[in-house]
């Protein structure tokens, strides 16, 4: 009785889908420089947060 039902089970690559245009950027970003600016950026907030109030106020 079931073999009489005819479904169709979606394939089971489980949601997965391969994308085979590949997007080149004009502007390109070595890892290590946004590592670097990561690291510019947390120095810079540490010495706001220390002495931003006596230059700013």
């Amino acid at each position: 009785m079931a073999q009489d039902n005819k479904i169709r089970l979606p394939s089971g690559q489980g949601g997965l889908t391969r994308y085979f245009d590949e997007y080149s950027s004009k502007i390109e970003i070595p890892p290590i420089a946004v590592v670097i600016m990561a690291i510019v950026i947390i120095i810079i907030i540490a010495l706001l947060h220390q002495y931003g109030g006596s230059i700013f106020n």
